[in-house]
């Protein structure tokens, strides 16, 4: 910059910026014409002077409004209000709503979508702020920039504003949603549920980057490739797209004419589980084994790790509520997994331990195969016998005993019948529950 000139001022730069809107919005018009289509270029030209095209923008930004919650996404052809709001201040942070983004909140414009010039000339931001918050705070630079006239200036900054107002009372429509909410059994509340398209907006833009962001791209294409990526990506299983106003997403919204109508619908549907076959223990003694059946589970695996770490880190320490506490808890956990194991088992074809492959103790054919009793007698009598649901117990010891070995915690016979001891109360349950069967 020369440093003779004068430095412009705040309205020599909203002058700078409402001429270049007009100007790029001009050109592509004047392109179109023909080179003997003189009398429609020299309008073209009249219409966008500054002074000519805000006094029509002022008259037009009555057709359309900025809202949150637009009414049209509901039914394109439905009449009634439309609202602004930031959502629910109070609701709880677990809950996603409006009130999620209300620190970035981009607001959206319903109404006549030939207007909708005029919301982007409003956007138009100079010096941090858009000419829409400049006319809402009634800006003395801003009145400098539309006109030379101060009454003029103050009357069309005073159209602006008026942008975010409701027009006139709200009302609902034949076409919208309504809900009859009751208040006490003679009185009702009239609900009118309507889209939020800022919290839409904010989820497409999320969505749209995660799945077709440079980075994203170049994260798959490394995955696929067996290579490091330093930015990662995620993956919307099932999802959907909602289409808004067809040929015409204008005609909704303005940040539904951004999204080309496209709206993304999360999958909404519970999980389809699918559990691995549960196979009868065969050709093997007991459950109980080093680094078989029930010591194979996720869940066992976690736990006894856990609890023998934890018994190593504690060994040269004294017995306090703490370690108390902790050891039980884990052991009770343990216990669960016991009984887990033997629900799923007790879902397969009752009598199943009667194959020449099941070479289990007599114990666990009785707990893990009661329904046998229906169909053999001799079964039937040593199930109601009762005694092996001690053997059961003192197996599921040993093996824990065995699990939890370490250089600190050397579990011999006299170490072992103490810890079987310490478990008494941990087992309590599981041998409440084998004698209720």
């Amino acid at each position: 910059m020369d440093p003779t000139e004068p430095t412009p001022t705040e309205t020599d730069r909203i002058r700078q910026a409402i001429g270049g809107f007009l100007e790029e919005r001009l050109r592509p018009k004047l392109e179109n014409l023909k080179d003997d289509e003189h009398e429609a270029r020299q309008q073209l030209i009249a219409d966008h002077r500054p002074d000519a095209w805000i006094a029509d923008a002022a008259r037009r930004v009555g057709q359309i409004q900025q809202v949150s919650h637009a009414l049209k996404f509901t039914h394109p052809s439905a009449d009634g209000s439309s609202l602004s709001s930031g959502g629910n201040a109070a609701a709880s942070p677990y809950e996603v709503g409006t009130h999620t983004i209300a620190g970035e909140l981009a607001p959206d414009v319903v109404g006549n979508a030939a207007a909708l010039d005029v919301y982007k000339f409003l956007r138009l931001c100079v010096g941090g702020r858009t000419l829409l918050e400049r006319a809402t705070d009634r800006d003395a630079a801003l009145a400098e920039a539309l006109s030379d006239d101060p009454a003029l200036a103050a009357e069309w900054m005073e159209a602006f504003a008026g942008l975010p107002r409701a027009k006139g009372r709200p009302s609902s429509h034949k076409l919208a949603k309504q809900l009859y909410w009751p208040v006490d059994d003679t009185a009702y509340h009239l609900l009118a549920p309507l889209f939020s398209s800022p919290l839409a907006h904010a989820v497409y833009g999320r969505i749209h980057a995660e799945r077709f962001s440079d980075e994203a791209k170049a994260a798959r294409e490394a995955k696929r490739n067996g290579r490091f990526h330093e930015h990662g990506y995620r993956e919307y299983r099932d999802l959907a797209i909602q289409s808004f106003g067809g040929s015409k997403p204008q005609n909704i919204s303005q940040l539904n004419s951004e999204r080309r109508g496209e709206n993304y619908l999360l999958a909404s549907v519970p999980p389809l589980w699918q559990s691995p076959a549960v196979r009868p223990p065969l050709n093997t003694e007991t459950v109980f084994l080093a680094n078989r059946h029930f010591a194979r589970r996720p869940e066992v695996r976690r736990l006894t790790d856990a609890l023998r770490n934890f018994l190593h880190g504690v060994a040269d320490a004294k017995s306090n509520i703490r370690i108390r506490n902790t050891r039980r808890q884990l052991v009770a956990d343990l216990c669960d997994q016991v009984l887990q194991m033997a629900a799923e088992l007790r879902e397969l074809e009752p009598g199943w331990s009667a194959a020449a492959e099941c070479r289990l103790n007599l114990a666990e054919q009785c707990w893990l195969d009661p329904a046998r009793c229906l169909t053999d007698d001799d079964f039937a009598t040593s199930y109601r016998r009762g005694d092996w649901q001690d053997e059961v117990c003192l197996r599921f010891a040993n093996w824990l005993n065995l699990k939890l070995q370490t250089d600190k915690t050397v579990f011999g016979g006299p170490e072992a019948r103490e810890w079987q001891g310490m478990m008494q109360d941990e087992l309590k349950m599981l041998r409440e529950e084998l004698d209720d069967e």
